[in-house]
């Protein structure tokens, strides 16, 4: 038998240097200083055990709310970007309009 994937959209990150700390705390991980870069490592608790995540991973939120991750190229290939919140800088707004 063949089987396919259900169709389940989920959230995702994927981890920068940048994001570093955006990340951690929408995950619940932990920093642990990495000796080698003189840098930080984030690990995330999941049904797995303890994972490090690695700059370019995508850290996803599954149906449970559990966390879990994937490399770029295998997540690129399995999903595709549904919506994505529009990153404003101080000088941008949105403006909404009531409907009447």
């Amino acid at each position: 038998m063949k089987y396919r994937k259900k169709p389940v959209v989920v959230e995702a990150m994927q981890l920068t240097e940048e994001n570093l700390l955006e990340v951690k705390e929408w995950c619940n991980g932990e920093l642990v200083p990495n000796t080698e870069t003189r840098g930080y490592d984030l690990c995330i608790s999941n049904l797995e055990g303890i994972t490090q995540a690695n700059y370019g991973d995508y850290i996803i939120k599954g149906t449970a709310d559990e966390f879990y991750l994937r490399k770029a190229y295998i997540f690129e290939k399995i999903y595709e970007i549904v919506s994505q919140k529009p990153e404003l800088n101080g000088n941008q707004k949105i403006v909404l309009e009531e409907e009447e």
